[in-house]
């Protein structure tokens, strides 16, 4: 609970010292291992993610045999119905009243559905039809995606809440971010190291074509998921009593929830940073659905190179953490975001421009893996940076937010985050699909089977496609307004109301 402040000016004073560090000071600084447990947390999306982005389409288009138009209508459905547990979870963790507090409660309920859906979407029945593995899809993606929100949010919205330093909070989601990628990445390497050299046989000499690779990645990715969940909300249980309090309690009707939660996301700067991350997440949707389409059959890399190449992001991960808080210091959140993007999102699809203007060698020659495994490792440093800044300068928006409205909403501005995550990336898959049905890819084709006119014209539709999403994004997010002045500001004139009130 806060203590009491003393309403005369001495006491509102202490107030403003106490929610701005002076300058150069040193800020409040959130425990180490508090920061390590709550990062920890997001290695449960992560590795959802990774499967689902990742595995989910050349699973069930070139394993299961399903086609990858009714892949990707599936995942649409399922993102439709995602759309409302977003906001809906979001707004009740910010009301929520319980002896522990608004957010773990969410994050306890969601360890144990998430485990067993997960698990069940790599182990398909066998012998049914195309229409009843849709559906099948369809449900799962439904639950999966519904009960990672009920963590996710709450888990993700804790970070506001355990800092309001300007600096200190790119830094706890340094931690998080950290651990998303390399958890998620974790098990992609995992795979292609271990479990599919494990499952190649003589039938199926490539173990990513074999099926029972996969039920043994639902296995071991499920268990994973459900530690980093309990981890997470373990390791900041402690902290429930220095958490924020709920609003006051006040009659609520159907309608005033609706004008509360769209009186939280106005504001120039919120639909700036909405506009920017649901776009950038499309984009990182329709090249995690394609990656290891280029990987396979566009450079022809072996399952171990593929290895290699995914675990350089263990590599981009520290770059990304260590990157964020310096550019958060040196250029601020905005600034930096612009500059490190502009930078990431024009080397993304850099390599399969060179291949398409035929300046690089074949496939054949060691250097096409030594290029693709570095300028990969430090784009996706660079996106892993940006994606902090941007995750930062939405929490920012939390005091911004409360200032006008009166009440902690971190609950829904982060509930914006995993809506435009989930749907954003989900709806990158969906275009994936198409571009794949559209290059001519069959269902079921081996490594080296894909004619080169298809493999051309995969390429000459990505590269325009990614760079038309990135550019758009760069865009909206020169409209986000608010810097180190606006937010200490804001802090500022909080501490005057609470002192007063």
């Amino acid at each position: 609970m806060q203590e009491p402040i003393s309403t005369t000016k001495a006491g509102i004073d202490q107030a403003i010292a106490k929610a701005i560090p002076p300058e150069g000071g040193a800020a409040v600084r959130v425990p180490f291992w508090t920061k390590l447990a709550y990062g920890f947390g997001s290695v449960a999306y992560g590795v959802k993610d990774g499967g689902l982005k990742y595995f989910l389409l050349l699973f069930y288009a070139q394993v299961v045999g399903v086609d990858a138009r009714l892949v990707s209508f599936a995942v649409l459905i399922a993102l439709i119905a995602d759309a409302f547990s977003d906001p809906i979870v979001g707004y009740w963790s910010d009301n929520l009243r319980s002896r522990w507090g608004r957010r773990h409660p969410f994050m306890y309920a969601a360890a144990i559905p998430i485990t067993l859906s997960y698990y069940f979407i790599w182990n398909p029945p066998e012998g049914w039809s195309q229409g009843a593995l849709f559906w099948y899809i369809v449900t799962l993606a439904i639950v999966i995606r519904t009960f990672i929100t009920f963590f996710e949010t709450p888990n993700a919205a804790l970070a506001p809440e355990l800092t309001e330093d300007y600096d200190e909070r790119s830094s706890i989601l340094s931690f998080r971010y950290y651990f998303g990628w390399t958890g998620g990445n974790s098990m992609s390497v995992i795979i292609f190291f271990f479990i599919f050299p494990a499952f190649a046989t003589a039938a199926i000499p490539n173990g990513q074509f074999n099926a029972d690779a996969y039920a043994f990645y639902g296995l071991v990715a499920s268990g994973l998921i459900f530690t980093a969940i309990m981890v997470s909300s373990l390791g900041t249980h402690s902290r429930i009593p220095h958490l924020k309090p709920p609003p006051l309690k006040r009659k609520l009707t159907l309608g005033k929830i609706f004008r509360e939660i769209f009186e939280t996301w106005s504001g120039r700067s919120f639909y700036a940073l909405f506009a920017a991350s649901l776009i950038a997440y499309v984009a990182s949707g329709l090249a995690a659905g394609l990656a290891f389409y280029f990987s396979t059959y566009y450079w022809g890399l072996s399952a171990v190179q593929i290895g290699a190449v995914t675990a350089g992001v263990f590599i981009s991960a520290v770059i990304g953490a260590w990157l964020a808080p310096i550019v958060t210091r040196r250029l601020g959140k905005n600034r930096g975001a612009i500059i490190i993007g502009l930078i990431a999102f024009l080397g993304s699809p850099l390599p399969i421009f060179l291949r398409l203007i035929d300046v690089l060698p074949p496939n054949e020659s060691p250097f096409i893996f030594w290029f693709v495994l570095i300028t990969n490792t430090i784009d996706v440093g660079l996106i892993i940076c940006y994606q902090i800044l941007a995750a930062s300068m939405l929490s920012d928006l939390v005091e911004q937010s409360e200032l006008k409205t009166g009440r902690r909403s971190e609950g829904l501005f982060f509930a914006a985050a995993t809506f435009m995550r989930k749907w954003g990336e989900g709806f990158g898959i969906v275009i994936a699909g198409f571009v794949i049905a559209g290059a001519g890819l069959a269902t079921g084709a081996a490594q080296g089977e894909v004619p080169e006119a298809a493999l051309w014209r995969l390429g000459a539709v990505y590269v325009p496609t990614i760079l038309t999403l990135w550019m758009s994004m760069i865009g909206c997010i020169s409209f986000y307004k608010l810097n180190r002045a606006g937010h200490e500001e804001n802090l500022r004139q909080l501490a005057e109301k609470r002192a007063a009130a």
